[in-house]
This record gives C-alpha cells, sequence and structure tokens, in this order.
C-alpha cells in the first residue's frame, strides 16, 4: 500500500491528554468535597440541637448549608467533571482540545468563581440586584457588596454571574471544537457532551438572572423549581451518563450493549428532564397544568432511567464477577442502582397523593443526597479510582483501604 493512501497512525496518549490538568481538577474537586462535607456536618449539628458555634454568625447553619450545596455542585462535582473531560473526549475525538492554555485559565477562574461564591455567602448578607445598587449608594463597607443571591442554589453574587457564563461558554468552546472535528458518526458520549454544554449553560442563565431581575411571586419559584432540578438532570445528568457510556465499555472490554437504546435514552432526557423541576411545589399558586406536567414527565423519565441501566446491565452481562474484582466497576454499577431506585422513588413521591405524606419533611432531603452522593459520586469516585494509578504511574497504595472507601 503506498504511503498516501495508508492509514495515519493513531496520535499518541500523550499528545492528545494534558494529565497535569486532569490532576489538578481532580485535587480541587477533593479539596471542595472536603470542605463542603464539613460544611455539611456544621449544618447537621443543628438537627441534633448540638451546636458547639452557636452565636457566631459567620458559622450559622443558614450560611454553611450553601456552602455545602455551592461546594457539591460547583466546587466537587463541576471540578471532577472538567479534569475527566480533559482525558475522555481527545481519547474519543482524537484530537487535543482547542486551546491548553484556556485550559489552564478555565480551572483558575472556576476556583475563583467557587471562592468568591463562598466568600459572599460567608461575609455577606442576602441581598436582591436592587439590594446591591442600594448599598453601594450608601456605603463602600466590603462585606456589604459581597453578599449572596436569595436564590437557592443560585447564591453566587450578582457580579459573579456574567464571569461563570462567560466561563460556561470557553468550557464549550474548548471542547466543542474537537468534538466537531469528528468525522462520520459520533459515539454516544459525545452526543451527551455536547448536550450538556448548552443546557449548563441556558440553566445557569435561567436560574440565576429570570428570577433576580424578570420575574417574582410565583412565576420566580417556578423558575427556581425549573432551575434547582434542571441543575442536575441537564448538567449533572448527561456529563454522567455520557462518562459510564465511555468508561464501562473500556473496563469491560465489550461494547456497550446496545446504541440505539442508548440514544434512546439520550433523547428521552432531553424532552421529559426540563419540564421536572415544578413538582417541588406541588400544592402551591403555580398553575395545576404545570404541576401536572411536572407529575407526568417525571413518571415518564423513570422509563427512559429504565432503558439506561438495562442497556448498562445488558453489557455486564457475562461479566458478573467484575463487579466483585473490579473496583471501578463495583462503583459504576452500585451507583446505576442507586439511580434506579431514587428515579422509582420519585416517579412514586411526585405523585399529589403521595405528597400529602413527605411535603415539607425530610424525605426530599434525602432523596437529593441518594441521587448526588449514591449515584453521581459513586461514578465519579470509580472514574477516579481507574484514572488516577494510571495519571500518577503508580497503583493504590493499598487495595483494602479502597474496599474500606467503598463500604464506608
Amino acid at each position: 500500500m503506498s504511503s498516501d493512501t495508508a492509514a495515519a497512525p493513531a496520535p499518541r496518549h500523550e499528545d492528545l491528554v494534558d494529565e497535569k490538568i486532569v490532576i489538578a481538577y481532580y485535587l480541587a474537586a477533593l479539596t471542595f468535597m472536603t470542605i463542603s462535607m464539613t460544611a455539611g456536618i456544621l449544618m447537621a449539628l443543628q438537627l441534633v440541637h448540638w451546636n458547639p458555634l452557636n452565636g457566631v454568625e459567620l458559622f450559622s447553619p443558614g450560611r454553611w448549608r450553601m456552602i455545602h450545596t455551592n461546594a457539591v455542585a460547583y466546587g466537587f462535582l463541576a471540578n471532577a467533571f472538567l479534569g475527566t473531560l480533559h482525558w475522555a473526549v481527545p481519547r474519543l475525538t482524537m484530537h487535543r482540545v482547542f486551546n491548553d492554555k484556556l485550559s489552564w485559565f478555565i480551572f483558575c477562574a472556576w476556583q475563583a468563581i467557587v471562592l468568591c461564591t463562598a466568600v459572599g455567602i460567608i461575609f455577606g448578607p442576602m441581598l436582591q440586584a436592587s439590594d446591591w445598587v442600594a448599598d453601594l449608594t450608601k456605603s463602600t463597607h466590603l462585606p456589604m457588596n459581597l453578599g449572596a443571591q436569595g436564590l437557592e442554589w443560585g447564591e453566587t453574587p450578582f457580579w459573579v454571574d456574567p464571569i461563570a457564563l462567560v466561563g460556561l461558554a470557553l468550557v464549550a468552546v474548548n471542547f466543542m471544537t474537537p468534538i466537531l472535528r469528528v468525522k462520520g458518526p459520533m459515539y454516544v458520549t459525545l452526543w451527551y457532551f455536547m448536550a450538556a454544554f448548552v443546557w449548563t449553560f441556558l440553566t445557569y442563565a435561567m436560574g440565576n438572572l429570570l428570577p433576580e431581575y424578570y420575574v417574582a411571586g410565583t412565576s420566580a419559584g417556578a423558575v427556581g423549581g425549573l432551575f434547582i432540578h434542571d441543575l442536575v438532570g441537564l448538567f449533572v445528568t448527561p456529563l454522567g451518563w455520557g462518562l459510564m457510556y465511555y468508561f464501562v465499555p473500556i473496563l469491560l472490554k465489550k461494547p456497550i450493549w446496545s446504541h440505539g437504546l442508548s440514544l434512546v435514552g439520550f433523547w428521552g432526557l432531553a424532552f421529559f428532564y426540563p419540564l421536572q423541576g415544578i413538582h417541588h411545589f406541588l400544592y402551591t399558586p403555580i398553575p395545576m397544568f404545570l404541576q401536572y406536567g411536572a407529575v407526568i414527565s417525571t413518571i415518564a423519565v423513570e422509563f427512559v432511567v429504565a432503558t439506561v441501566v438495562i442497556n448498562f446491565f445488558g453489557t455486564l452481562r457475562g461479566e458478573g464477577r467484575q463487579v466483585v474484582t473490579n473496583m471501578p466497576i463495583r462503583w459504576f454499577y452500585t451507583g446505576m442502582v442507586y439511580y434506579f431506585i431514587t428515579c422509582f422513588q420519585c416517579a412514586l413521591q411526585v405523585t399529589l397523593t403521595f405528597q400529602k405524606l413527605i411535603h415539607f419533611t425530610d424525605w426530599v432531603v434525602g432523596h437529593a443526597h441518594l441521587v448526588m452522593f449514591g449515584v453521581f459520586s459513586m461514578w465519579l469516585f470509580g472514574i477516579m479510582t481507574y484514572l488516577f494509578p494510571r495519571l500518577l504511574n503508580r497503583p493504590w497504595y493499598s487495595r483494602k483501604l479502597c474496599e474500606y472507601h467503598y463500604w464506608l
């Protein structure tokens, strides 16, 4: 075969992946995970009526609850996902990310955004944008002007929001460039990634700008509910599913059971998930047709989730021993079991009859923790368990400690 018709050699791993940026994101993720867990403990002490920091404003449970949620969403999950994308996207597309310097700029800027949010929550009051303007005209006292927004999961200071949106746009540019260079059909993982880049930008803008500047009252409540739920469903979920479709076949050394079924899951997620968020506000003044729509779409998503779970367990068929011997696979499939449980639970608890039992109870809080900690954290722990030895070129210090980590 002549040289001009011979297939070009595949790029080497080191020519595709900047392992240092992956390690940096993972270290940041683990740091913020530790901070978020500490904040969660400080907040939870009030539930047992024992708070050694009672009366200290900076350590009030309300502030540290917001530190807990923001550190999990933007500090732990976002950093872990961004680090893994720097590994997965170049290897899937056979093209390096758009710009390595841009990758490091995004890394530094994202840590600054998370830290500014933490400072705003701890040292400033909960303010609306109009309050900020009024305060700036009266005083130059710095902490007063650092206040976080009074929006659940949208507590980022109002001046941070446009910076965060620019950062999300740069993330899309950095990863979409190699994806769009792919010729021919794309694997479903890339579908999920591209959707996540678009959906996350739109979701963040909706949740942080609309209730702040354009809508109020029950309308703001409806938008807030959509934002909280879509942050999970249109940011965390497509990235999580996409990474599972990438790593599971690699570790099991076999193709995914059904590529067609994976696309059913993708389009089902795209069609049904954006409508769900109002199920957080059943039996409220929000129009009932919106509440009924949220109930129906939430139940429909359970069928979408079933296709994903069936696909992954179909892939595992004949390889069940791997759940025992392969730690990353064990993390992955434990998370998948929890995912099915939480979504089935959600399909039940979203009904108006069930809501009469759990409305304004901690059941919903437990459900949210089961999703974040039982599903996506387990998937990310599995990914880190697989990648860290490859990033550091050394095995895990102790297999037994890995086992302890899993069972704890």
